[in-house]
């Protein structure tokens, strides 16, 4: 049975759009890995805190589902920065394809470093908002 060759771009671009719930880490390591688990279990975990109305405000009740994502983000970029032959020693040994990244990764990484530095500063902004000021700016 032929092993199958994981790319790379698609890869980062998964963690970079779904990497909250973990579909990269599925795409890499198959239905075994307990991270990709772990991201995926924000999802219900966030949703029964927010159907408990456990928290005032929507952030914390979310918190479990924004660090994953911001978390998903940190993984896009790992994964896109590997470098190629390290990437095909990891995921592709044996798939008889070379890894050869293209301007499209270099695009995507940028747009990643861009989203989630924004997202990350939002959340850190909102947090000391919320826990110094009770919510007084928004």
């Amino acid at each position: 049975m032929a092993i199958r060759h994981k790319n790379k771009t698609f890869a980062t671009l998964l963690a970079t759009v779904t990497g909250g719930i973990g579909l990269h880490r599925f795409y890499l390591r198959g239905a075994s890995d307990k991270w990709g688990w772990l991201h995926l279990a924000s999802v219900p975990l966030t949703l029964l805190v927010v159907a408990l109305g456990i928290g005032e405000h929507g952030l914390f009740q979310a918190g479990a589902l924004v660090l994953s994502v911001l978390c998903g983000f940190l993984e896009a970029l790992v994964l896109g920065l590997t470098p190629d032959e390290k990437w095909d020693q990891e995921f592709n040994p044996g798939s008889g394809k070379h890894t050869a990244s293209r301007w499209w990764l270099a695009l995507l990484l940028a747009v990643t470093l861009g989203v989630g530095t924004t997202a990350l500063i939002a959340t850190l902004a909102r947090s000391f908002d919320l826990l110094f000021t009770g919510g007084a700016f928004g």
